[in-house]
């Protein structure tokens, strides 16, 4: 019931929940995660390097023309852990009901 350190850290936990909320297979551009949390370009990219490093997201750079641009996805094992996070959540609040 331990809660995964990478993912509980509250940024983190926020960049996975906006990836896992998207369809497997699916991807977010850099800057529509960067907007939508409200981080800049070097927190989040200091946070997904960590998610990278552990397996839980890929990250792809590409070209759009002359531009760069930087995709997100969570992968299967990340996916896997976010899941796993929310249930040692749910556990932990199930145990405080039944104390009560």
């Amino acid at each position: 019931m331990d809660l995964d350190p990478v993912i509980h850290q509250p940024t983190r936990l926020r960049i996975m929940a906006a990836l896992v909320g998207l369809d497997a297979g699916d991807r977010a551009d850099f800057g529509f995660l960067r907007d939508l949390l409200g981080l800049t370009d070097g927190n989040l990219s200091v946070h997904l390097q960590r998610l990278e490093e552990a397996g839980y997201v890929r990250i792809e750079k590409t070209f759009v023309g002359r531009r760069p641009k930087t995709w997100v996805w969570a992968t299967a094992e990340g996916r896997e852990a976010f899941a796993a996070y929310i249930d040692a959540l749910e556990n932990i609040l199930h145990l405080q009901e039944a104390s009560r």
